[in-house]
């Protein structure tokens, strides 16, 4: 077995990527934009304008290559119900849309506490029993028409296969519905009358089983292609750390999302109220976790006019004590609610001293994040932050750990691919570099702002 294809759905783009599982390197990648479709009912994924795609790309990469198994891994918040004949029995809604913030009063009365389920609440649709809270709600007869729920790997999978699951990882992602203590579903699922209906959670490495007949004549690949159950994004970037790697560490995953999870955490209680939270590993291990919208609010703040940063733009900052404060996502992250504010001139757009205190607030955002949620040892950083040297200059400054920039085989494809290794072992590869100090400037710096955070 060499060729993986990874089914790969981010909140921004949907991918299909090729990875050879000897070398953990792309091969080849697809992608097309995670649209979201107005409605009705409701703001939703556009779920068959994927499978349209993801069928010819396995087709392309097939022909081109050869294609021995499937992988999934998406974006979490996000479940789909199916009737019971498998279509879908309603529109798989978009976890940024605020309806469910309607019925929170409601939904509040009925969701577990946080120590069931280490899921903060969340606003919109982050929660998944919220969503389904609101959809019950709007629409009186869906609860009737649903026979099986899904999260959103696992329905892939389902297309694939007609083979229905769910995963822990994507249970364990702040969905209220998952104990990740007691390994089982939460009281939530009783209380929303979904009993009997949750798919079954089964490790993400499991075959769920060979594609479809119709798959196989469609794409031309061989119809005992198998498919594995699939993974949470963020867990399948954090599954090669936790195979090649020695706790306590921490891998913070940066994308629209950047999440700061904590292996080996130190023992502590976590505060809900900043968006800490309990995922859940591939192999079902709680992980301390905290996180923002990282990639969002880099992208609002250089607005499309990016220029890459020099060392007197460093300087400029460093020395005029330039410093963005949270937040400038509101609704989520470790300082939910704080409105943004400028310490010192604001740089203006398309100017390298902007990048730089952009990068600088991220650094700091991120260090916030791994303070909550107790972690010691060595940082790991992978995705596009990763190539933003001031970011991880200053991480280093901020936490005084060492920040190690993970190698190319390390990211969610790749962590989804693993799970087609049957023994679920793999060697990381040498990591590109490791920053171990920072220059004195930067640490006054990262000191001074959070002084002014508390």
């Amino acid at each position: 077995m060499t060729h993986i294809a990874v089914i790969d759905i981010g909140k921004t783009n949907a991918k299909l990527a090729l990875v050879d599982l000897q070398t953990m390197s792309e091969v080849a990648v697809l992608t097309r934009p995670n649209t979201v479709l107005s409605g009705p009912p409701w703001p939703h994924f556009d779920v068959e304008g994927h499978w349209a795609f993801l069928l010819e790309s396995l087709a392309q990469f097939h022909r081109a290559y050869g294609v021995a198994a499937i992988t999934v891994t998406t974006h979490g918040a996000c479940g789909a119900l199916l009737e019971a004949d498998g279509q879908l029995a309603a529109p798989i809604l978009e976890y940024e849309f605020n309806g469910p913030d309607d019925l929170a009063i409601g939904y509040d009365a009925i969701r577990p506490d946080f120590a069931e389920t280490g899921s903060p609440r969340l606003p919109m649709g982050l929660n998944l029993g919220a969503q389904l809270y609101w959809m019950f709600a709007t629409d009186p007869g869906l609860r009737d028409r649903v026979a099986t729920v899904l999260t959103y790997p696992q329905y892939w999978g389902f297309r694939l296969t007609g083979i229905s699951a769910s995963d822990v990882s994507s249970l364990g992602c702040h969905t209220d519905l998952w104990n990740p203590d007691a390994r089982k579903f939460s009281l939530l699922v009783d209380r929303l009358g979904l009993a009997g209906k949750m798919a079954p959670a089964r490790p993400a490495s499991d075959v769920l089983g060979p594609i479809l007949p119709e798959i196989a004549a469609r794409t031309g690949l061989h119809p005992e292609t198998p498919v594995y159950c699939g993974i949470h994004d963020s867990n399948a970037s954090l599954l090669p750390h936790i195979l090649g790697r020695a706790a306590p560490f921490s891998v913070v995953s940066t994308g629209t999302w950047v999440i700061a999870m904590a292996v080996g955490s130190r023992a502590r209680s976590l505060d809900p109220a900043r968006d800490t939270l309990i995922n859940v590993s591939a192999i079902g291990d709680p992980v301390p976790s905290a996180r923002f919208m990282g990639g969002r609010e880099f992208e609002i703040l250089i607005s499309g006019q990016y220029a890459e940063p020099t060392e007197a733009d460093v300087s400029h900052v460093l020395s005029e004590q330039i410093m963005l404060m949270p937040a400038i996502v509101t609704d989520s992250g470790p300082f939910s609610g704080w409105p943004a504010r400028w310490s010192g001139p604001e740089p203006r757009l398309g100017t390298g001293a902007r990048t730089v205190a952009a990068s600088f607030y991220l650094a700091m955002m991120t260090a916030t994040c791994l303070n909550l949620i107790g972690h010691t040892g060595p940082i790991v950083v992978e995705g596009p932050f990763a190539r933003n040297t001031a970011y991880c200059q200053m991480l280093v400054a901020a936490t005084g750990c060492p920040v190690t920039v993970a190698n190319g085989a390390t990211g969610t494809s790749h962590g989804a691919a693993l799970l087609a290794n049957p023994d679920l072992k793999h060697g990381l590869g040498k990591d590109e570099a490791t920053f171990s100090s920072a220059p004195p400037p930067l640490h006054a710096y990262a000191k001074a702002w959070l002084q002014q955070a508390a």
